[in-house]
């Protein structure tokens, strides 16, 4: 695994955040709050290397040349359901994002994903795509997701999680090392079922309310 490619977002913001969605009590309006809250924090430190591009503009009192994001703007994609949580936090502060779905679930016996929903905005090609969803688990969702979406060839591509297992980073930088990964937090483990520990749970339950 190439540790230059795993981000983990330390920002005292995102660690208080991060904690409160953890706790059992937490309900589920809280945790989409707080989830929306720390999507936005993310969501800078994966921009952070957008290109830029320079371009004459007239203030109310001169002209002068002024920073713009360079090319086509940011498509974002979210692995269905649990990542359209992150999806609406980041869309705040990228209201001009195009937006894609991938729709897999995990086989229960197996946990492979299977997909079953995948559309994309039609010029994916000239975009840059940050895939989100906040659970980076057995990393088999996001390899599969990844791998669907390298057939598009677009510009680039990143991965954003809230939580990410030692196991899921393993897996997706053995499959994908090209593909710069953004957390959170790096967890212990995963247990027997494939959750993380310690974790949050089903974060799809916890966004949803569906136990």
């Amino acid at each position: 695994m190439s540790e230059k490619l795993v981000h983990v977002v330390s920002h005292p913001l995102v660690q208080h955040k991060l904690t409160i969605m953890r706790m059992v009590q937490t309900t589920s309006s809280e945790f989409r709050t707080l989830l929306r809250e720390i999507s936005m924090l993310l969501a800078y430190e994966v921009t952070r290397d957008l290109p830029l591009t320079y371009v004459e503009i007239t203030t109310p009192l001169t002209t002068m040349s002024a920073p713009m994001i360079d090319g086509k703007k940011i498509t974002l994609v979210s692995i269905l359901r649990a990542g359209n949580g992150i999806l609406d936090g980041m869309l705040e502060l990228m209201p001009s994002a195009r937006v894609g779905h991938i729709g897999l679930y995990r086989d229960p016996q197996t946990l492979t994903p299977v997909e079953y929903y995948f559309k994309m905005p039609p010029d994916i090609s000239q975009r840059d795509i940050i895939v989100v969803d906040p659970m980076l688990a057995t990393g088999n969702s996001a390899a599969a997701a990844i791998s669907r979406l390298k057939t598009l060839k677009p510009l680039s591509i990143k991965f954003v999680c809230l939580i990410a297992s030692p196991e899921g980073i393993d897996l997706l930088s053995s499959e994908h090392p090209d593909i710069p990964i953004f957390t959170a937090s790096i967890d212990e483990k995963l247990n027997e079922h494939g959750y993380i520990v310690p974790g949050l749970g089903d974060a799809g339950d916890r966004i949803y309310g569906t136990k």
